[in-house]
């Protein structure tokens, strides 16, 4: 059966969603947030054995966080919890089903294209410490063309960078940019929802210094902003830099529902 989930459920899930990576998993610091935004769901064989989190939007849905209990999987239970929002989505009228997955990850990219999910796009994820820096022809403001890129981050999900969206972040001062030579790159900044001191950036990288602008910049600012981590997201793969890090390459995954 599967169901909305509910505060009493947590338990059950925390038990098998503590080494989902190598890493660990972050089910534990999300679940509150989820729990309260709703659309969490619940597979369950009387206790509670998988779950998946779905974001609605007016043109897509975004799934994340599917966790199966490793003693019930290769039983399609992944799949039906996916098929759920997915026929909820298209109640809804929405187009377009979403999720991001490691290049890696061989299982889920295989379901996922079972389920007609193909490679949208490829992201590559950055980790930058903060630190002073000094940083020049930096500019705040939105130079972004409507439907010139399809898809910001906002914690942790791909979302549509629309019309609407572009005037909210440039009226909060979170789309900044380096020109030089009729070239540039750009950076939107985001609050991490669910992770404290967490800065998320969606980088569109362009030539080497204007690119470099923007991450001394990003030091800098994280710094004087206190956070404790700046997490890059990004098409591009980024120069070297002091304290850069490449952690992980993603598939974004997308299903037309319509």
């Amino acid at each position: 059966m599967i169901r909305e989930a509910k505060p009493s459920d947590k338990l059950h899930i925390l038990k098998f969603c503590k080494n989902t990576f190598s890493w660990g998993d972050y089910i534990k610091d999300v679940w509150d947030y989820w729990l309260s935004e709703g659309n969490l769901f619940v597979i369950e064989k009387n206790i509670p054995i998988g779950i998946c989190h779905a974001v609605f939007s007016v043109n897509q849905v975004w799934v994340e966080g599917i966790r199966i209990n490793p003693d019930y999987r290769r039983q399609g239970l992944a799949s039906k919890l996916i098929k759920k929002v997915e026929s909820l989505a298209i109640q809804k009228q929405i187009p377009i089903s979403f999720m991001l997955i490691d290049v890696q990850n061989m299982i889920s990219l295989l379901m996922a294209q079972n389920l007609d999910y193909k490679i949208h796009q490829t992201w590559h994820f950055y980790s930058l410490l903060p630190q002073k820096n000094t940083h020049n022809k930096i500019s705040f403001g939105n130079i972004i063309q409507e439907n010139e890129f399809s898809h910001y981050v906002k914690s942790w999900r791909w979302l549509p960078l629309d019309k609407e969206i572009l005037f909210s972040l440039d009226s909060k001062n979170f789309i900044v940019y380096s020109s030089k030579k009729g070239q540039r790159a750009i950076a939107i900044l985001e609050d991490s929802e669910h992770f404290e001191k967490t800065l998320i950036v969606t980088l569109f990288a362009g030539s080497k210094s204007n690119t470099m602008n923007i991450l001394f910049f990003l030091q800098n600012y994280g710094l004087e902003k206190n956070y404790g981590r700046i997490q890059i997201l990004t098409k591009e793969s980024l120069p070297k830099f002091r304290k850069l890090e490449h952690k992980i390459l993603f598939h974004l995954m997308q299903k037309l529902l319509s």
